[in-house]
């Protein structure tokens, strides 16, 4: 069941899949559970009923095809420029925002950005961080699970010089993590924008930025092989 009705504002989904990854060849479109990974994403957002459209950006041909196939939208091809690896991912989340205003010869108000590499999040992840976004009148908002590690407790670096140190280190020493500062995990599993904010600001980090909490088990970013195998076992347990 969706959150919009006829009286909710325009909202725009997006997934962008570019062809190139070092860590896992054509990861996007490999298998997983039986099916291309994009898919997982495209269905969710599907089944969740919030969006106009669904948008691919992707340079590649393949990903283009397939994510067709199972019935998201792919109108343009991204720019080579856009697909490298040192390429930002708020420009091409605009680049395809714009692209799609123009397409559709509409405005959206909202954009919700799905990322392929996350396929263990729920369509209520999707339904729950844009109605909490909407609640707080966030300018964005992203996804985060809570850290294992501590920086004011046991995440360390090292200087120059050699010397080891608590990453954030509190006047009055931490003897237990539980007793540490809240810190959160970024997942790279959902970002929203108000329209003004993606088509203005460079930054993720922002003074009314929102944060969606998500459980460990639906936060894993696949960005290598074990990453792979390991939400391929998870998705054989839960799905």
């Amino acid at each position: 069941m969706g959150i919009m009705d006829s009286n909710m504002p325009k909202v725009l989904c997006t997934i962008c899949a570019r062809g190139g990854s070092k860590g896992i060849k054509n990861k996007n479109i490999k298998l997983i559970n039986g099916k291309p990974l994009i898919y997982w994403t495209i269905k969710q957002a599907q089944q969740s009923k919030l969006f106009e459209h669904i948008v691919i950006s992707t340079d590649d041909d393949n990903i283009a095809s397939i994510s067709k196939e199972y019935g998201a939208e792919v109108f343009f091809k991204r720019d080579k420029k856009m697909a490298s690896d040192t390429a930002g991912k708020i420009a091409v989340i605009r680049d395809a925002f714009i692209k799609s205003e123009d397409y559709y010869n509409e405005k959206y108000d909202y954009i919700v950005d799905l990322d392929a590499t996350a396929p263990l999040r729920i369509v209520d992840d999707i339904l729950n961080s844009f109605k909490q976004f909407l609640n707080n009148n966030n300018d964005n908002l992203i996804t985060a699970m809570p850290s294992r590690r501590s920086p004011y407790f046991n995440l360390v670096e090292v200087d120059k010089s050699g010397k080891v140190a608590l990453s954030k280190p509190l006047s009055n020493a931490i003897l237990r993590r539980q007793d540490a500062p809240k810190s959160y995990d970024m997942n790279a599993s959902i970002y929203i924008w108000k329209r003004d904010i993606i088509l203005n600001e460079k930054s993720i980090f922002l003074e009314n930025t929102g944060l969606y909490i998500m459980p460990e088990e639906r936060s894993i970013d696949i960005d290598t092989e074990l990453d792979y195998k390991f939400v391929e076992f998870l998705m054989r347990e839960l799905i």
